[in-house]
């Protein structure tokens, strides 16, 4: 490129390499196999860590509140930061911020691995969430220079099944992690993933930044939202703590709701926001990212409970627990290419559409599970949910980085994940506080019924346990039979077994809600970069 050109292209705002590619530095799809090894370790770190709650539940001495929160601290970490690691890319070179996050993420798992207390482990993975912020972004920056925006639905699709795949597979490699080492080993496996992908980065990756105009970081954007989006899941874990919401959930939840009202007023009168809300012009871009975080709020929340229900009704071992949700594994991993190939034909708005009412129709026959559950009807459910999952994936991803100026693509790959760890962290905090709520409000009347008294002291601990699927222990008072504790066991696994099909109900219905916004998506492929 010459001189004039360079300066053209960048008084456009495009972005731009800091080199010509020589041999395999920024080569496309040598390009496409290292950022897909960093997604991968980001991404089943995403999950594996669930299938671990019941083991470092009971070596942690967690609540279910605390075991919410090393979910919840990382997930708010990263989607507190991704917008501003996109605009960190956009300045300071996205391979260098890619290379930085990897180093950290490694670190910092390894860290957790060796710390032997909740509240280690929940710093620890607020760190860790905000190297993982740094990666994310910048994967999708990297990737959208490396291939031009017609040939982006294939790497787009590839990278989704890595994803998807390491997603549905965490549950899988966590259980016979947890089953045949310890729950610390779902961290330490990070270390050589990571190291393969700083290897790779730093032999393949061609920097990438936005040579047009930098400018300056918007740390008061960055406090607001962070802050709206911690008091926020604050406010729905209060409910899974006490079982109710109280005074204390009302004054997080207002406090969020102003506070992310000031950061929409900030960020119209900031010279360069963090957020430019005219990146929202697009209507496509908006869809993408409402039914980003519709399908988020199903693909954390659901496994929150879900976890607890297969290891602690239905009594299976980590690695069963695994395999009972292989189908939603192979789907993921086999369903993003024909669903790439499908958007290609027929553009986003059918396959994100149909996808999300597929999901929908999954947690509804997901809701209907109960303690005589086989093999059979879990796998053909996860099956079911994998179908709906992959096109969402690949489609909702291609409405938010196509559709934004090209000069913001750091900033829509920030959106783009921003969307999937707020979904993510709002549907773990609403499912736990759906479970909790219904034990709390309907635990007393049960047991009056049933005859089955427990001291005062003893119902909070009793209903603690019950949300995560365990009959209360200790639960009766000396000399109680053995008819009493069959009835508790009973009555326990029953009204867990209630607020999980709420829980599930609950997360179809905001699957629903994003088909409806994809409906606002338009016909047609969506657009190389202008917006639409």
């Amino acid at each position: 490129m010459s001189k004039a050109s360079g300066q053209t292209a960048a008084a456009e705002g495009q972005v731009l390499p800091s080199a010509p590619r020589r041999g395999v530095r920024g080569h496309p799809w040598l390009t496409l196999v290292t950022l897909s090894v960093g997604a991968m370790m980001v991404s089943l770190d995403g999950t594996i860590v669930t299938v671990a709650q019941p083991a470092m539940q009971a070596d942690l001495g967690a609540s279910l509140t605390g075991i919410q929160w090393v979910t919840n601290g990382y997930l708010l970490a990263v989607a507190a930061l991704l917008i501003a690691a996109g605009k960190l890319g956009d300045r300071y070179g996205h391979r260098n911020v890619f290379l930085i996050g990897a180093a950290g993420f490694t670190a910092t798992s390894v860290a957790i691995g060796a710390a032997g207390s909740l509240g280690w482990v929940i710093g620890l993975r607020v760190l860790q969430g905000v190297f993982g912020a740094l990666m994310q972004p910048a994967t999708l920056g990297l990737l959208r220079s490396a291939f031009p925006a017609d040939r982006l639905n294939m790497p787009i699709a590839v990278r989704s099944a890595v994803i998807a795949a390491s997603t549905a597979a965490g549950p899988i490699v966590g259980g016979l992690l947890v089953e045949h080492a310890d729950w610390s080993w779902v961290f330490f496996l990070n270390l050589p993933l990571g190291g393969l992908a700083l290897v790779l980065g730093v032999v393949v990756l061609r920097d990438v930044r936005n040579e047009a105009r930098p400018g300056r970081l918007d740390l008061l954007g960055m406090a607001a939202l962070g802050g709206a989006l911690c008091l926020f899941t604050g406010g729905l874990a209060t409910i899974a703590d006490k079982g109710r919401p109280d005074a204390r959930t009302l004054a997080l939840l207002t406090a969020a709701l102003l506070l992310g009202a000031f950061f929409a007023w900030w960020e119209r009168r900031a010279g360069d926001p963090l957020v430019p809300l005219r990146i929202f012009r697009s209507r496509r871009f908006t869809v993408g990212v409402l039914t980003m975080l519709a399908m988020a709020f199903v693909m954390f929340g659901a496994p929150f409970v879900l976890i607890f229900y297969l290891q602690n009704v239905l009594a299976l071992t980590p690695a069963e627990s695994g395999i009972r949700v292989l189908g939603l594994t192979l789907l993921m991993i086999v369903g993003a290419p024909p669903a790439a190939m499908w958007i290609s034909r027929s553009g986003p708005r059918a396959p994100v559409v149909v996808g999300l009412l597929v999901t929908a129709a999954a947690m509804c026959a997901l809701s209907r599970l109960d303690a005589q559950s086989g093999t059979l009807q879990t796998t053909l459910c996860f099956f079911l949910l994998g179908l709906g999952f992959s096109p969402v994936m690949v489609g909702a991803t291609k409405l938010v980085i196509s559709s934004a100026p090209v000069e913001l693509s750091g900033v829509a790959g920030g959106m783009q994940q921003t969307a999937m760890q707020v979904g993510g962290s709002v549907g773990t905090a609403t499912v736990g506080a759906i479970v909790a709520a219904h034990t709390a409000s309907v635990l007393p009347g049960r047991l009056a019924a049933e005859g089955i008294e427990l001291a005062p002291s003893a119902l909070d601990e009793a209903a603690r346990r019950i949300t995560v699927g365990l009959t209360p222990e200790p639960g009766l008072p000396p000399g109680a039979g053995a008819a009493a504790q069959e009835a508790l066991a009973a009555l326990s696994q029953s009204v867990f077994l209630e607020g999980m099909q709420y829980a599930l109900l609950a997360t179809a219905a905001v699957a629903v809600l994003g088909a409806v916004a994809g409906l606002f998506a338009g016909r047609g492929r969506a657009s190389g970069g202008h917006g639409s």
